[in-house]
């Protein structure tokens, strides 16, 4: 890989993720939602069943239940959450694999389901393609990644940190675990500030956070959604957004490009896919009602009270936020050699 592009990224992504954005803004203003085609107007005749691949109580499983909600009142069927954890997210993501593509079974999923090929031993069965064996229909939302830190470090940003790091004692980061976009994450900051900052994973977000608001481990890298009540009452304190802009959900907080350290970013985002060889007139009218679902005001405060934006959109803006991650998350994982366990 070229020397000079830290993050992996090719040229012209920046502006596809611009465009991208805009185009989400004019469907959920309402005006670019296509009509329902009459192939799809039957559906659902029965139960849909949305599988989260990840337990009850994690960041995606209550994107499902508003999901089930909002469309089993407009479709007036059951729409079921299914949670198949397992396998590094291999089990759920497999049954929709393998489902039939006549809409009734859908997967929920984040981001991770692109980054998951690069760095899930094949043994635990993830041997999917994600691009080839399923049918992007809709993303549901984004939150910025955070770096934080207890307060008891006595840093502000990622330059007190790296300043402290060269000259103190090793300092550890907290993750869910390796192979995750944390992990991810924390190579990126390493390699832009020259650091050797040590990886403590963790098995979930749970007792990585536990062992960060403890002081345990000093340092810890979230997504804003998580972070938020634990910054607000002053238990951890953000050093920098993680991604290539500043978010309007914590709109002072500086990115780490502006704090010298360009090419740190990992995009956070959630979306719903289905079994390949959908028909598009299908795909089109989950699209539809799900962007029609999004703009409810409740669920758009839903998605405010989590820490997370609405983003929704046509089709095209989750598959090609898709490719993107697959390839730029493949080369970074081939370049740190990272593995989950």
């Amino acid at each position: 890989m070229d020397g000079k592009r830290r993050d992996g990224m090719r040229p012209g992504r920046r502006a596809g993720l611009r465009a991208g954005a805009g185009l989400t803004a004019c469907w959920l203003a309402g005006g670019g939602l296509p009509p329902r085609p009459a192939m799809a107007q039957g559906f659902p005749a029965r139960a849909v069943t949305l599988v989260v691949p990840f337990p009850p109580g994690g960041g995606v499983d209550p994107i499902a239940r508003l999901l089930s909600e909002k469309l089993g009142k407009a479709w007036g069927q059951p729409v079921v959450v299914s949670n198949r954890p397992g396998g590094g997210s291999s089990i759920g993501t497999g049954i929709v694999a393998r489902a039939e593509p006549d809409g009734y079974t859908l997967l929920v999923t984040a981001n991770t389901f692109a980054m998951a090929p690069h760095v899930l031993p094949r043994n635990l069965g993830y041997t999917f393609d994600v691009q080839r064996d399923f049918t992007p229909i809709a993303m549901i939302s984004s939150t910025p990644m955070l770096l934080l830190a207890h307060p008891g470090l006595g840093v502000k940003n990622a330059r007190e940190l790296a300043e402290l790091a060269r000259s103190g004692p090793p300092l550890a980061y907290a993750t869910s675990g390796n192979g995750s976009p944390m992990h991810i994450a924390g190579e990126l900051f390493n390699r832009a500030a020259g650091l050797s900052l040590l990886h403590s994973p963790y098995r979930g977000v749970g007792p990585a956070l536990n062992d960060a608001l403890g002081g345990q481990v000093k340092l810890i890298y979230l997504g804003y959604g998580g972070a938020k009540p634990y910054i607000e009452s002053g238990r951890l304190v953000p050093l920098a957004v993680v991604d290539e802009r500043r978010s309007p959900l914590i709109p002072d907080l500086p990115t780490m490009a502006e704090q010298g350290f360009p090419g740190v970013f990992v995009n956070i985002w959630f979306g719903v896919y289905g079994p390949a060889g959908m028909a598009p007139a299908l795909a089109d009218r989950l699209n539809a009602q799900i962007n029609a679902a999004l703009r409810e005001p409740d669920a758009v405060e839903h998605f405010r009270q989590r820490g997370e934006l609405v983003a929704g959109g046509p089709r095209e803006v989750l598959a090609k936020a898709t490719r993107e991650d697959y390839e730029r998350y493949g080369e970074i994982v081939k370049r740190f050699k990272i593995q989950a366990d």
